[in-house]
């Protein structure tokens, strides 16, 4: 079953000197449950479409589908109900640094209504699927970046979300760091069936995590369809370009790998 369907979508940016096109006719479906990653280098348009995928940015044309519903068509109340259901994680955390871990994790449930009492059981139950229940009293700035995402990861959990938009969740943190955090999406996404769709410029997130992967350049969907397939036999110069830069990457952590071992 489709959980996202974008049909025709494109974004235009009218600066003081030029307009900036930086979606040009992207169509796509994402399925239900389903790890859906977005690549491309810096200018792609990733972060864009992120966020015209639940509107923060509104598309100049095309349509944008959530279980069938156009957000587009939908009133101020019907869209900020439907938002609630859409969880984004950023690249920065966006923690509350005056409050505590639990919380920042209750603040959405704060502005839902919900009781105290009930929000900080809660809260406490997405604290311990993110293993973080022994932090439930400390503040931002006594935590690592791994911590933060954490804490963010559960505050998005708290607000009981359908999809998960993950833009450039990773970006900040060190590679065991960023294992960690998809190994914990991955258990998030088998565990509550939540459809998580993964924005990134980097080749071994898509590879760790994605089930399909689309791949976009200078705002144009080049390529889509399953990680294994799109890495293995690349057919646009965009994910072939991709595919080298991975490649190159490898390379260097081999040789750092042998540098290391010769050192010991």
């Amino acid at each position: 079953m489709q959980v996202i369907k974008v049909e025709h979508l494109s974004k235009t940016f009218d600066g003081k000197a030029d307009r900036v096109h930086a979606l040009g006719d992207i169509s796509l479906s994402i399925d239900e449950g389903e790890i859906f990653g977005v690549i491309g280098l810096s200018g792609a348009g990733k972060s864009t479409l992120v966020r015209c995928l639940n509107l923060l940015e509104r598309p100049t044309s095309g349509n944008i589908f959530i279980d069938g519903k156009n957000l587009l068509q939908m009133s101020a109340e019907e869209l900020r109900r439907e938002r609630t259901r859409i969880g984004m994680i950023f690249q920065h955390f966006n923690l509350l640094m005056q409050r505590n871990v639990i919380d920042n994790v209750c603040f959405p449930m704060e502005i839902a209504g919900i009781k105290k009492k009930d929000a900080r059981k809660k809260a406490m139950e997405y604290l311990k699927t993110v293993g973080l229940l022994e932090k439930a009293k400390a503040y931002p700035v006594q935590l690592s970046g791994g911590q933060k995402q954490r804490v963010a990861i559960a505050r998005v959990l708290a607000s009981d979300p359908r999809i998960i938009l993950c833009d450039e969740a990773t970006s900040a943190l060190d590679p065991q760091t960023t294992r960690t955090i998809l190994e914990l999406l991955k258990k998030i996404n088998r565990a509550y069936g939540i459809t998580i769709v993964v924005i990134t410029h980097e080749m071994r997130v898509i590879e760790e995590i994605c089930h399909r992967v689309a791949v976009l350049d200078h705002g144009k969907l080049e390529e889509i369809g399953s990680v294994s397939e799109v890495f293995s036999n690349p057919k646009t110069k965009a994910a072939r370009r991709l595919i080298l830069t991975r490649q190159s990457e490898l390379l260097e952590e081999e040789i750092s790998r042998e540098a290391e071992d010769e050192s010991i």
